[in-house]
């Protein structure tokens, strides 16, 4: 039988080393389905609920194992399906590549059914590369290509394939005019700084009694020389949201993330530092950076079209993270003076972790959100690959869970998209089948794309060899993270109609697909339903029905900008008064001494309870611990 089209591209991926493909079934891509089955599914089609959740999933995938993640779908719907997770990709510089079906070519400009401009479609997603193949013997360069660019570029790509071309006898490209043969691979590259560069910057590191350093994503192939870095230069470590996973938080001098979702010492850090150095992150937030003109600042970047943002940098070093810090390392000098420095640091760490502890055991009705991350802390295995959704819970994932041993973590960085955290769990799994993972979502980005999604885990959950797949849900009822940004960024009260979630029940679905699902509705029953998920032997749901009012304070809020908030909201907010005394409760902690209890807050919280129950709605408050 005559290789096909469709069998060729299926080669082409296995000897790329593809072993999972992610997608959803159309005729745009009947061909390539049918010689799957001729391929004896080889590689592995996964199959999701959703063309988004596929490319989600192969986001995830391409995140967890260093490797490309390939997605495909039909033409017309199935295409414009898959361009919210391309675009995830795009903006995390994750590679991806997208194989996707397109009407035959017979019937292109009938304005036949599923017929789109597909160029027009993807041309901005994927304008690293993107092309379409109308005669066999453009392959196997197209295809070739768009890896080798998804991988170069840590970019995704597409390749569009009509229907009918998918059914052509397969003829590889010959040895004549107009024809374009390929080869396979890629051999592994360093990209280094000049010398002038890295004497320029070791000036400016030497030359500082403060120095701050942020770790991205790039920075993760360079834990080893972060760290020494670090204790060179007597230096703190903030950590982008993206690298949260860069370096254990059990190192003393790592003060967590950075910005909004961030850390107070990472904030401080950055405020009072006299030296500045970026590895591996252009984290947009230049609020969060040192003020402008007050620390001497270098970069570290592997592409040069991210260099040079964000901040005034003396020196921008265009380079691997790795290979740069090893060259970098012998032109630095031991700092002795910058011990204080770094010790204050620590201190700060300290007394930030006990204010989480603090704020996590605030009373709050039912559950208080940050008592959940709080809880699932400890009992995380050292091997475990969190995932987490955007939103309020992204906070708690943020500032209460302590990546440490050989943890994985990521999210949705740059286009901070809503839903992709149980695709991204589900992409880990295939990516890690002997390891646990955890998808930490909100009630708003469960209903919008997680249901759905328990279908495909329950499909696929004898697939792993570590059958740990849990899913936490923070069920508060309302779209939080929006009602706080309207809060606290516009003075708004919050639009019920707009905010307002229907109650749904989490691990009763759960349990109708096979799966555990667990619901604690009180905080003493918190603890529990994690370790019961975690010991379940097989994919779990656990919902927690949390607070919404309690607030996601960032790290840089004071007395007075809490103050002005309350007083935007308190005339029109439906939950204006548990909103207040949430917020007062949760700033109070940083100013209490010790592990102790301040009168102020004894006296705070017996007025609490003085007017429990004055929203009328008759729920009797807990207790956190």
């Amino acid at each position: 039988m005559s290789e096909k089209v469709s069998d060729y591209i299926l080669r082409r991926l296995r000897e790329w080393e593809v072993e999972h493909v992610f997608g959803y079934p159309g005729d745009g891509i009947n061909g390539l389905l049918a010689a799957w089955e001729r391929a004896r599914n080889e590689p592995r089609f996964v199959q999701a609920r959703h063309e988004e959740m596929a490319a989600f999933a192969a986001v995830g995938y391409a995140k967890f194992r260093g490797t490309l993640g390939v997605c495909t779908a039909t033409s017309g719907p199935g295409a414009v399906h898959l361009l919210n997770g391309l675009y995830d990709a795009k903006l995390d510089h994750v590679p991806v590549v997208a194989i996707v079906g397109q009407t035959a070519r017979s019937a292109m400009g009938g304005s036949y059914q599923q017929e789109l401009d597909l160029h027009s479609l993807f041309k901005d997603v994927a304008s690293e590369f993107l092309e379409t193949v109308t005669v066999p013997e453009q392959l196997p360069n197209v295809l070739d290509r768009a890896i080798r660019t998804a991988y170069a570029r840590r970019a995704p790509t597409a390749v569009i394939v009509h229907s009918d071309v998918q059914e052509l006898d397969y003829r590889p490209p010959g040895h004549e005019f107009k024809m374009v043969p390929s080869s396979l691979g890629s051999s592994g590259w360093h990209t280094e700084p000049a010398e002038g560069a890295l004497d320029h910057a070791a000036e400016v590191l030497n030359s500082g009694k403060k120095v701050a350093i942020l770790a991205g994503q790039g920075a993760r192939g360079a834990q080893a020389e972060v760290q020494q870095v670090a204790g060179v230069l007597q230096a703190g470590v903030a950590k982008a949201l993206l690298g949260m996973d860069v370096l254990p938080d059990t190192l003393p001098y790592v003060t967590g993330p950075i910005g909004l979702l961030g850390s107070r010492p990472s904030y401080e850090m950055m405020r009072d530092c006299d030296t500045f150095l970026t590895i591996g992150s252009s984290l947009p937030y230049s609020q969060f950076l040192p003020p402008f003109g007050k620390a001497r600042a270098v970069q570290i970047d592997l592409d040069p079209h991210m260099a040079g943002m964000r901040y005034p940098y003396e020196v921008n070093l265009i380079g691997d993270a790795g290979a740069t810090l090893r060259r970098l390392l012998p032109k630095l000098r031991q700092k002795d003076e910058g011990t204080e420095w770094q010790e204050e640091l620590m201190a700060s760490v300290d007394r930030w972790k006990e204010v989480m502890r603090r704020r996590a055991q605030v009373s709050a009705d039912p559950v208080n959100p940050e008592y959940v991350a709080h809880c699932l802390d400890p009992l995380l295995p050292d091997d475990a690959v969190v995932t987490a959704d955007s939103g309020s819970a992204t906070n708690w994932y943020a500032r209460h869970l302590t990546m440490r041993g050989s943890m994985r973590g990521s999210l949705s960085g740059t286009l901070a998209t809503m839903g992709c955290a149980v695709p991204y769990a589900i992409g880990a799994k295939f990516a890690h089948p002997d390891r646990p993972v955890v998808a930490l979502v909100g009630d708003g980005a469960m209903q919008m794309n997680g249901l759905a999604e328990l279908i495909t885990i329950a499909k696929y959950r004898m697939s792993w060899e570590d059958p740990r797949f849990v899913i936490g849900v923070w069920n508060n009822g309302d779209l939080n993270q929006v009602t706080w940004e309207m809060r606290a960024m516009s003075g708004s009260p919050q639009f019920v109609p707009s905010q307002s979630l229907p109650d749904v029940s989490y691990a009763a679905f759960a349990r109708s697909l096979g799966m555990t699902g667990i619901r604690a509705e009180r905080p003493e029953e918190v603890e529990d339903a994690w370790r019961q998920a975690l010991e379940s032997g097989g994919p779990a749901v656990v919902e927690f029905m949390t607070d919404p009012s309690v607030p996601p304070i960032p790290p840089h809020a004071d007395w007075d900008q809490i103050e002005a908030t309350a007083a935007s909201i308190v005339k029109g907010d439906s939950a204006r008064r548990s909103v207040v005394k949430q917020g007062f409760k949760a700033k109070l902690q940083e100013f209490l001494p010790g592990g102790r209890p301040h009168p102020a807050a004894d006296e705070r919280n017996e007025r609490d309870r003085s007017h429990e129950g004055d929203e009328g709605d008759g729920t009797k408050r807990n207790t956190d611990g």
